[in-house]
C-alpha cells in the first residue's frame, strides 16, 4: 500500500503538480503519532513487573495509642495545629 502510494506520488510529481505536498500532511501525521506512541508508551522498553520484580512482604509493625476524642462541633480545631505557620509546616527536603 505505501509503495503504491509512493509511486503515485512520484509520478504525480513528474507532472509538476504538487500532490506530494498534499500527502506530506498526513505521512507527517502519521509519523507524530507513531513517535509520540512510541516515546510515552515504550513498549519495546518495559518489562513485565509481576513476573520480573521480586516484592517481599513483611508484617506490619508499629503501634496506635488513641490521645483524644473530639465529637460534634464541641471542639472545631485541633490543639497544636499549625495551620497559619507554613514555615513549620513544610519542611525542605535535603538530599
Amino acid at each position: 500500500m505505501i509503495a503504491t502510494l509512493a509511486s503515485l506520488i512520484f509520478a504525480a510529481s513528474k507532472e509538476g503538480s504538487p500532490a506530494w505536498l498534499l500527502a506530506l500532511g498526513p505521512a507527517g501525521g502519521g509519523a507524530l503519532y507513531w513517535s509520540l506512541f512510541r516515546y510515552y508508551r515504550n513498549t519495546d522498553k518495559s518489562h513485565s513487573f509481576e513476573t520480573e520484580t521480586r516484592v517481599a512482604a513483611q508484617p506490619i509493625t508499629g503501634n496506635d495509642r488513641k490521645i483524644d476524642e473530639v465529637k460534634g462541633t464541641r471542639r472545631t480545631s485541633v490543639d497544636g495545629d499549625n495551620h497559619a505557620n507554613h514555615r513549620q509546616r513544610v519542611q525542605r527536603f535535603n538530599r
